[in-house]
């Protein structure tokens, strides 16, 4: 459909993991197509990986806005997408990862401001935790009321925490892995409702590539006590070299489960639990952007402005099918 003039038109910010992940998935729909990809790089050494893709330099989107429908933002939680999701919401309509938990509420009021102020429907958060994950724990809210809700992550590679581990100076590359605790997991899937804390349900590993003289233990103090990433951990950091980091720790996978366990009376014990394997992180996350994108020009359409998140969209938006077909097919 890339030649159907309604088809929504992309933007994508940033060309990483994730944009390369957004163009993947962006073939892999087709009602839509990329109206351009946006890069603080030199355009001219970007290699996109679908044919006839246009890239431009970022400061030309201001001159492209009735080019694009949705922009789709793929920068960090930790520095990018604080500063630029509001600031392209006063334009754009778009959705973004953002995914430090902690600052939600705050990131959720600045794009808001500016969404509303530019008659703009902006979503952020999307991906799978947060996103498909949040939307599991309201469902087993809901569904359960007397209940507890476990969400647990990986084993796998985070890649917000990633970027926040390479942005720390000192620090020349590196990956961080996720890891539940398994006896914490085994507790939960028992319907025992335990009460964990942060540090008994997960641990975090660290692989770091030093910059030439940089002081390892300086290195590794601000990683362990990063505020919303890595302090509330038990956090091992290991220093490696480039070539081992290459070698070792170049795929992305990720996943975990979200468990809701309650009793719908004093007899009767539920558990329900919805589970994530994933061997590719940014391509999974870029496909959860993608639907929500298809959502955002439908609502900016209807003329719902403002900041949304996951939990503002109804599940028929996400998709290309119509209403009839979902009835029909899905229901």
């Amino acid at each position: 459909m890339s030649d159907n003039k309604q088809a929504i038109r992309i933007g994508i910010v940033g060309h990483g993991n994730l944009g390369r992940g957004v163009e993947a998935a962006i073939a892999r729909n087709s009602d839509m197509q990329i109206a351009g990809i946006y890069t603080r790089r030199d355009p001219a050494q970007l290699k996109p990986i679908t044919a006839g893709a246009a890239v431009h330099p970022m400061d030309a989107l201001a001159s492209h806005k009735n080019q694009i429908d949705v922009l789709i933002l793929c920068g960090g939680s930790k520095d990018d997408l604080p500063r630029q999701s509001p600031e392209l919401a006063a334009r754009f309509s778009l959705v973004d990862s953002f995914d430090t938990h902690a600052r939600i509420p705050e990131h959720f009021a600045a794009v808001d401001a500016a969404a509303q102020a530019g008659k703009t429907t902006a979503l952020i958060s999307a991906g799978w935790d947060p996103g498909v994950f949040s939307i599991n724990r309201v469902m087993g809210e809901v569904l359960l009321p007397d209940g507890a809700t476990y969400t647990f992550w990986g084993k796998g590679l985070s890649q917000g925490h990633s970027d926040a581990i390479r942005r720390v100076p000192g620090v020349a590359g590196g990956v961080q892995y996720t890891i539940p605790v398994p006896e914490a997991v085994d507790k939960v899937r028992s319907g025992v409702r335990p009460a964990l804390t942060t540090r008994e349900k997960h641990c975090r590993e660290c692989f770091v590539v030093l910059a030439a003289g940089a002081d390892a233990e300086a290195v590794r103090q601000t990683i362990v006590g990063m505020p919303h990433y890595f302090d509330e951990y038990d956090t091992t950091v290991h220093f490696i070299s480039a070539e081992e980091l290459a070698r070792e720790h170049g795929a992305m996978p990720h996943g975990g489960f979200v468990i809701r366990s309650g009793n719908t009376s004093q007899a009767n014990k539920q558990v329900i639990e919805y589970r994530l394997q994933l061997e590719s992180n940014p391509e999974f996350t870029s496909s959860v952007l993608v639907a929500y994108a298809r959502a955002v020009h439908r609502m900016q359409q209807a003329g719902q402005f403002g900041c949304k998140t996951v939990f503002d969209v109804a599940p028929g938006l996400l998709s290309p099918k119509s209403a009839a077909e979902l009835r029909a097919e899905l229901l």
